[in-house]
């Protein structure tokens, strides 16, 4: 069975963000403004995407 994943863009910048907020967009291994990554859909990572729900915009690969 197929793993889910789905693509995560880094929409705003991080400038002014508190620091553990910059840490988890690296973490999700975006690096700059409308950067696309694809990363497994786990609860650590949709965990993560919740907490910088402002900073990025989520679709389904």
């Amino acid at each position: 069975m197929a793993k889910k994943q789905m693509k995560v863009t880094l929409v705003r910048s991080t400038n002014g963000t508190i620091g553990s907020h910059r840490e988890t967009v690296r973490g999700l291994g975006l690096r700059r403004i409308n950067h696309t990554v694809v990363v497994e859909d786990t609860p650590s990572t949709r965990g993560m995407v919740n907490k910088v729900n402002y900073l990025v915009r989520v679709e389904d690969a």
